[in-house]
């Protein structure tokens, strides 16, 4: 845990109740241990829905939905959301989710592996949330930026790896190497890319807020 688990815990209890929809989803996949949102990033995402108020919204990562229902629930826009999802097993209940909530209209749920699929898009997208595979981040980025309208904003979720970011590479778990060093090397390039401004901050277990900055764009 990156902040202090007493304070967080102290922090989410401030948070608003979910709706009946999402709190149901929500108990249902950690009695399953399918990995969703930690508390504090749902709150943090609900603020920057009510800030940014984004029309056409992309995730990539849809796992059980609850991501895309609670973008669609509090966003005060009247927002479309296209969710990418690749692991078979969690499509159905995904589809079953946003149908029992009266979604299905709302949410456009594409099957399939996204380094396949962003290629295949177009238009341009207003906001996007990133809480796929963490090691695939670096190759689906290019697409990623590509769909990011001028002024529009990237949220990835997980990026500071419960803290073993700053680690030294001997000091991860083998089998978290990998993953360790192609976050670092997307926070890298997220950070140094002159298109971009992009600020990270300790909420859950990191968030990166990457926003495409016009001026860069606009005078190309």
């Amino acid at each position: 845990m990156i902040v202090d688990e007493r304070m967080a815990t102290y922090l989410n209890s401030l948070g608003p109740d979910l709706t009946p929809q999402l709190a149901a989803v929500e108990e249902k996949a950690r009695e399953e241990y399918v990995p969703i949102i930690r508390k504090e990033t749902q709150n943090f995402l609900r603020w920057l829905l009510m800030v940014q108020k984004p029309q056409r919204i992309l995730e990539v990562g849809t796992a059980v939905g609850f991501s895309a229902m609670l973008m669609a629930e509090y966003d005060p826009a009247d927002c479309h959301i296209t969710t990418i999802e690749n692991y078979e097993k969690r499509i159905p209940i995904a589809k079953a989710n946003f149908k029992a909530a009266g979604l299905e209209e709302r949410i456009t749920l594409l099957e399939g592996d996204a380094a396949q699929i962003l290629p295949t898009l177009e238009g341009e997208f207003d906001f996007i949330f990133m809480d796929a595979a963490k090691g695939q981040y670096p190759a689906f980025w290019p697409q990623v930026k590509r769909l990011l309208a001028p002024g529009g904003m990237v949220v990835t979720d997980n990026v500071l790896q419960d803290g073993d970011i700053i680690e030294s590479h001997y000091a991860v778990t083998r089998r978290n190497r990998t993953i360790y060093k192609r976050m670092r090397e997307y926070l890298y390039t997220i950070t140094h890319d002159p298109d971009l401004t992009t600020t990270i901050l300790p909420v859950g277990d990191g968030i990166a807020l990457t926003i495409k900055n016009q001026m860069n764009v606009e005078n190309r």
